[in-house]
């Protein structure tokens, strides 16, 4: 938790507010932070698009509630690839056991 809350402040305390991040400290933290994670969310989005849809009261600024709804989606689909693969490893064994 302590580890969210700093990275969060590392960049909110950039520019403008310091407790919201501008689109531009949220590019960073996303590039910066999230970026292996993002592989293995199904849809894409631009970085417009990731802060038009956490933007929920449309301040132009990310609160950490509001980026914790990213956070939350990017943890699910890695959980969920993360299943993804140890599935596909469990039928490959399997498959590779009926072949002795």
């Amino acid at each position: 938790m302590d580890v969210i809350i700093d990275v969060f402040h590392q960049y909110s305390r950039r520019e403008g507010d310091r407790d919201t991040l501008t689109k531009k400290e949220l590019k960073l933290l996303i590039e910066k932070q999230l970026v292996n994670y993002l592989r293995h969310v199904k849809n894409k989005a631009t970085i417009d698009e990731i802060m038009k849809d956490l933007d929920i009261n449309k301040d132009a600024q990310i609160s950490f509630c509001e980026v914790m709804l990213l956070i939350t989606r990017v943890t699910i689909a890695t959980h969920e690839h993360l299943h993804d693969v140890e599935d596909h490893q469990q039928q490959h064994k399997h498959q590779h056991q009926h072949h002795h």
